[in-house]
């Protein structure tokens, strides 16, 4: 996809409000803001001061980005801990802002997911390879979980639970 580059905005104001309405759309990081900024021609300290003014004014709030970015992965991609941490970091968001945002994953609901993901992808394999070995197929689930970002340890308790469940 070609981007068409961006209109300079060449009042102040104008960057301002236009921050301030792309913050409203949606939650934004600093850096997302930042980036916005040059591409309308704003950069440095006149940038870094229409950022200052955001915050002060609550447009942009980063543990607040990273509190609904968290749980959004969470509950709608099913994405584990560390694949939330892991794209947290990549958005520059503080160490703080990461561990308030990992406060929003319960235990409880993190292992139904779990659960629920190992259920999902047992019947699958069910499908494909009903010849498999329960160890090649446990492998298979373990990959598939490690990918969306849970931990060995959430993975293999799980599975050994939902083992039991079926038997």
């Amino acid at each position: 996809m070609i981007k068409k580059p961006q209109k300079t905005i060449s009042n102040r104001q104008k960057a301002y409000e236009k921050a301030r309405t792309f913050c409203a759309y949606q939650e934004r990081t600093q850096e997302e803001v930042r980036q916005r900024l040059s591409q309308w021609g704003w950069y440095g300290d006149e940038a870094e001061e229409i950022i200052v003014e955001l915050i002060s004014e609550n447009f942009i709030n980063e543990e607040r980005f990273a509190k609904i970015y968290a749980g959004g992965k969470f509950r709608i991609k099913k994405w584990g801990r560390m694949k939330i941490k892991q794209a947290l970091k990549n958005k520059n968001l503080s160490t703080y802002c990461i561990q308030q945002a990992m406060k929003e994953i319960n235990d409880e609901d993190y292992e139904n997911t779990l659960m629920a993901l190992i259920e999902k992808k047992q019947e699958a394999l069910q499908k494909i390879a009903p010849e498999e070995s329960e160890a090649i197929k446990n492998l298979k689930i373990a990959q598939y979980l490690i990918s969306k970002g849970y931990e060995n340890d959430w993975i293999w308790l799980c599975l050994k639970k939902w083992k039991e469940t079926q038997l």
